[in-house]
């Protein structure tokens, strides 16, 4: 099997699991956080709406500079439940044609990641993808549900039961 066939196989798990719980992100608390180092509740939203779009960045670039960005900066605002869905199709649909046109040695090559002088990793572009994507969206798909139960809306079960809902295997 190659590199690109198994992350695919992750990435539409999360990518499924990042939409259920999207899907029950409320409209008109764009700006409720549940503390004050937290982020705001549809700023969050968007994150993991647009995360799949820094990972084809990461499967398209030879490297990344935060401090010079080749690309621009996805919006954060976030509009309706609609749009914030939108956005993700959209960038899942670009990371996962990115994914697919991969190489086996495109996903082993070497991928930077810095900010100016200061290298934040300098991994296999598939090491990368997995930390800088795939937990990266995980832990913030997460961090959404505890934003959910906090303003008592159901969580869905993601990777097992949820005190809300049942959990079945697809």
């Amino acid at each position: 099997m190659k590199i690109s066939e198994t992350l695919l196989q992750d990435f539409d798990i999360e990518i499924s699991n990042t939409r259920r719980t999207l899907e029950r992100v409320p409209e008109g608390k764009n700006n409720w956080k549940c503390h004050d180092k937290s982020m705001e509740l549809g700023k969050l939203a968007m994150h993991c709406a647009t995360l799949p779009l820094f990972g084809s960045y990461i499967m398209l670039d030879d490297d990344m500079d935060l401090a010079n960005p080749k690309r621009p900066h996805a919006s954060l605002e976030f509009t309706t439940r609609e749009a914030c869905l939108q956005r993700l199709d959209e960038s899942a649909k670009a990371c996962r044609d990115a994914i697919a046109a991969s190489s086996d040695d495109a996903l082993s090559a070497l991928w930077k990641f810095s900010y100016g002088e200061h290298l934040i990793s300098n991994n296999s572009r598939a090491l990368s993808f997995r930390q800088m994507c795939f937990n990266h969206l995980v832990h913030h798909t997460a961090q959404l549900g505890v934003y959910l139960r906090l303003n008592d809306i159901p969580v869905p079960a993601l990777y097992g039961p949820s005190a809300d809902e049942q959990w079945s295997p697809k």
